[in-house]
């Protein structure tokens, strides 16, 4: 109800303005100011930027890029921007934050998610990289935030822009695996290496059978990403209409957005699978007086994603081709024996019949299939709903005190989310063949599981969230003598937000100071400070003071610069100390670290005639001095443009600590204080390890005019290195060089591949494999065959264990550690490559365009040791499967002997399956043209008509492309081409 309340009152904001009238002329002053950079809670000039901080336009990015999210093609525009994090800050992954693990994302003033707000809505995107850049938005913001700001009504008059877009997606890879007959004959091999009892699993005739494809209803050969199921391309349209207008006193501006997207499969019901979005943003202006201004913004999204029941994608990658048996996924009735009447009396009441012809096959251990899914499992609907307001004012106070205003803002925001599902239940049948004058058919059927349809939809996932925020600043900003600029702050801040299934808010409060200085805009100081409070501390500990100190320094307006050539030449330089409580957790834990706490479970203790009872136990002990963690860093920045503008740059280098990273079992404990009952611990959680980022963030832009065209080519980039500086660990007196500390954040470790076992490394005693005397072995587990890989002994004990493992390069992923040093995953964020550039190429001929983009990734490191390149055990065989080791090919094998049965051994990470992530892509190019006035009738009614046809995600260009093209168990990576045309009214 309350959403729909909040809707009909936003239908009301976003119509009202289209009354407003436009020839109000009072002479109040024009809410129409010069375009400035949005920064923390104000605006500056550009030349008044002191570093940490890159800015987009968006309106002019518009006229040359169509993109489709809000974030699309940042990575090659800004630098120190990977497409994920900034700085290689690693983001919160709490389930209530809402930035979809993003650095923290303020639209219009308001912490919002990045989703929710298109690209043809904003006017730009500020990127506040350094600390010195964040302060002001407290502990939340210590990592970086994303600042978008939407479009506002600026013209006089209406005006109306219309833009329509429609395109295709084109996969770009397909896994590719094994038909069913190679896929038996290489699992029968695999039989053999196992020296299994019972030999191999398929006889010939079966593998012959499956071959021949006579029938495919019983030797089934299922190939789930031929056109039988998947469409060579799917379609997504967008269509805009942009409304603004106003007058002296009030100017308005309303977007109304809709696009549909299609799917890749083409079979069943997920044939029409899609994806549709409606949204309509709407703001107003209005002059109150000549000293109160005023604002409103409201917006409404409607989002609706329609799929098949099942995971196509997921068992298209592990379902084998002759999976199930004996039986196809649908088997057509006509290969029921006309006599076989109990068989075709249990077809004749199925709800289930593909056109009243198929039927779905199975078996007692395979009970659906993705192929019966997308006909008979029911659909879903997933929907989202938001809501968005938020309004504020400001007062010129300068009537009081020359320079001072005083800006307020409240802003109230709704989601909610939901399935509506048809639930339907479908039953297999399981085929009992037999063969007639050499004519396969079906003399019997057996139902496993019963049928239902459906005939309602059923609610599910509902979740919902509510953001409330607000914030309220005096601003002072006056010049002295045309030469003294002062700038300051004083700030009051805040959001909460509330979750379904989360007790705690995420919430984040602080007070902020501003104090700036500069002269004639030569030399610069700034000082500000936020005082931040968090609720995951203990009372007492919960206030913290983040201070920031900035000078700055633009040598082009000193007189001996004069005539050099140089236009602008800004040096600057900052330390900030901020404090922050994201990183105030241990695995799921974000409250309450700083008592002692304490579990119950059941217990063999007994007692009162045999009655058993629960033990209680500590599990942690208490530490109320627990603290915030501490952003520590300088940079220093330089700011450059030559020639008049012929050449510019911007360049930082950063060098940042995160200090104080919770540990919840620390070493400097007696060991006694843990273990026992149930595992329990006395430790305290105590700050401790220190991580280190520093690094260099550039952009660098040239543009000239060369006869007609006019050419400008951009370089940007980040350049990273990080270092576990500090870290808890116990170093093992076996393996004095594996540690931690010293190490990268995004260290990749693994074992040194000597490459496989041979049969020459083995004693063969009554028929068994054992190691020779003088060869260590391998505790990774499975059982050591010729074949298998065969690692280095780094530590010289003569066993292969973790203890040999080794740094193998960089991942872009932090890695979680124990205190022994072992990995034990990648859960604490990705900070990208060492090295991610961008490139953007702009050419404007008459009235032609040409824009390129491109970005890559260079330094960093992955393991192909998944179910598609390594395969064991059960597994689907893909292509990758020929080259399995065996005697013969022992010299040329890319993959271990296959076997029946688990490895760890092979499947562990090391240099056998590392492959560089090294990539650059050619991400988008698009040429658009704009028809000349004289062709519009001189804009009498057409003021501007643009057409444009780009692409994205044309080309990667890596010596593993393939493998980075290639999505296993999910769907395929595409490029889009993409049709669009704008008219402006």
């Amino acid at each position: 109800m309350k959403i729909k309340t909040n809707i009909f009152l936003f239908a009301i904001l976003a119509v009202a303005p289209l009354t407003v009238n436009a020839q109000i002329t009072d002479d109040a002053d024009s809410i129409v100011a010069k375009k400035k950079v949005h920064v923390a809670f104000r605006d500056k000039d550009s030349d008044q930027l002191l570093g940490g901080i890159s800015y987009v336009d968006m309106e002019e990015l518009q006229k040359k890029d169509y993109t489709m999210s809000s974030l699309e093609d940042m990575y090659a525009l800004v630098g120190g921007w990977n497409g994920n994090n900034l700085w290689g800050m690693d983001n919160e992954r709490l389930d209530n934050n809402d930035n979809n693990n993003l650095p923290l994302v303020i639209i219009d003033g308001v912490k919002r998610p990045s989703n929710n707000v298109l690209p043809s809505e904003i006017e730009q995107i500020t990127f506040l990289k350094s600390a010195q850049a964040v302060v002001l938005y407290g502990s939340k913001g210590a990592k970086g935030a994303i600042l978008i700001t939407t479009k506002r009504g600026m013209v006089d008059g209406l005006q109306i822009i219309a833009n329509a877009n429609t395109g295709y997606h084109v996969a770009k890879e397909f896994p590719e695996y094994l038909g069913a007959a190679e896929y038996m004959t290489l699992y029968n091999e695999a039989c053999l290496n196992d020296q299994l009892a019972t030999g191999a699993k398929y006889s010939q005739m079966d593998i012959y059978n499956h071959a021949v494809g006579d029938n495919p209803y019983r030797y089934p050969n299922v190939n789930y990403y031929s056109d039988e199921y998947i469409r060579k391309a799917y379609n997504r349209s967008e269509a805009t209409l942009e409304i603004q207008g106003g007058g002296t006193r009030a100017h308005f501006y309303t977007n109304i957005n809709y696009y549909r997207l299609e799917d890749l499969l083409n079979f069943g019901l997920a044939k029409k699978n899609y994806t549709d979005r409606f949204s309509v943003r709407g703001n107003v202006d209005l002059v109150i007086n000549r000293l109160v201004k005023g604002y409103a913004n409201a917006s409404a999204t409607f989002y609706n994603a329609n799929k098949n029941k099942g995971d196509f994608w997921s068992e298209a990658a592990t379902a084998r081709p002759n999976f199930p048996e004996n039986a196809a996924p649908l088997i057509p009735i006509e290969m029921v024996d006309p006599n076989a009447s109990k068989a075709l009396a249990i077809l004749g009441k199925s709800l289930n019949l593909l056109d009243g012809e198929y039927f779905p096959g199975g078996t007692k251990a395979t009970q659906t299939n993705a192929i019966a899914d997308c006909y008979f499992g029911g659909r879903t609907r997933d929907v989202s709903r938001q809501f968005q307001f938020d309004s504020g004012i400001i007062y010129d106070m300068d009537k009081f005190v020359r320079g001072l205003s005083f800006k307020t803002l409240f802003a109230i925001d709704y989601a909610a989310n939901y399935s509506l599902s048809y639930d339907n239940k479908y039953a297999v049948f399981i085929p009992t063949w037999s063969n007639y004058n050499s004519q396969d058919i079906i003399v019997g059927l057996t139902q496993q599981n019963d049928e239902v349809v459906t005939g309602h939809m059923a609610m599910s996932n509902t979740a919902y969230r509510q953001t409330i925020s607000w914030n309220g600043h005096f601003d002072y900003d006056h010049t002295f003598a045309g030469k003294h600029h002062f700038t300051g702050m004083l700030l009051a801040n805040m959001f909460t937000t509330t979750s379904s299934g989360s007790y705690h808010r995420y919430t984040n409060a602080n007070l902020g100071l501003q104090a700036g200085y500069d002269y004639m805009g030569r030399y610069f100081a700034d000082f500000s400070m936020a005082g931040v409070h968090s609720s995951r501390l203990s009372e007492g500990h919960r206030n913290a003071l983040s201070p920031s100190f900035t000078l700055g320094w633009n040598i082009a307006k000193e007189n001996f610069m004069k005539g050099s050539g140089v236009d602008d030449l800004l040096l600057s330089a900052s330390y900030s100390d901020l404090n922050e409580d994201m990183d105030v957790y241990m695995g799921s834990k974000y409250f309450y670290l700083y008592d002692a706490l304490w579990a119950t479970d059941g217990s063999d203790f007994s007692w009162n005639e045999g009655a058993s009872s629960d033990r209680t136990y500590s599990t942690m002990g208490s530490n109320p001095t627990l603290d915030f963690i501490h952003r520590k860093e300088y940079s220093v920045s330089l700011r450059g443009s030559f020639f008049q503008k012929l050449l510019t740059t911007n360049l930082t280098f950063f060098n940042s600590d995160l200090a104080g990273f919770i540990i919840q079992n620390p070493t400097q404990f007696p060991s006694y204080l843990q273990g026992g009952l149930s595992g329990s611990s006395f430790k305290p959680a105590i700050n401790n390890n220190i991580q280190n980022r520093k690094g260099l963030d550039f952009n660098v832009t040239v543009q000239k005019q060369l006869g007609q065209v006019h050419a400008a080519l951009g370089f940007v980039g980040t350049y990273l290195q990080t270092e576990w500086k500090k870290f808890d660990e116990t170093i093992d007196p076996n393996a004095p060089d594996k540690h931690i500390e010293g190490q990268a954040l995004d260290a990749l470790w693994g074992y040194k591949c000597l490459g496989f076992y041979t049969e020459d490394d083995f004693d063969l005693k009554e028929g068994k494999y054992t190691l020779k005397d003088g060869l260590p072995s391998s505790k990774l587990g499975g059982n050591i065959r010729p074949g298998d890989l065969k690692y280095e002994d780094v530590n010289g004990d003569g066993t292969i264990t973790n203890k040999d493992m080794v740094v193998l390069g960089k991942s872009g992923n932090v890695v979680i550690f124990d205190n022994n040093g072992n990995p034990t995953g990648t859960g604490l964020g990705y900070i990208g490559a060492p090295f991610t550039p961008g490139v953007n190429l702009t050419l404007k001929y008459k009235n032609f365009t040409l824009f390129v983009l491109g970005n890559g990734q260079f330094g960093a490191y992955g393991m192909k040791n998944n179910s598609y390149y390594y395969m064991d055990y059960e597994s689907k065989y893909s292509v990758n499967a020929r080259g399995r080791w065996t005697p013969e090919t022992a010299d040329v094998a890319t993959h271990p002997r296959l076997t029946t049965q688990s490895s760890p051994n092979n499947a562990a990470a090391s240099t056998f399956w590392l492959y560089s992530t090294d990539r650059f892509n050619i991400r988008k190019l698009q040429l658009t043209y704009d028809f000349p006035t004289e062709m519009l009738n001189n804009g009498k009614v057409v003021k501007a008509l643009s057409v444009y046809f780009n692409g994205n995600d044309l080309l990667t260009i890596s010596k593993e492309r393939k493998l980075m093209e290639t999505n296993v168990g999910s769907a395929p990576q595409t490029r889009f081409y993409n049709l669009g045309v704008k008219v402006t009214l």
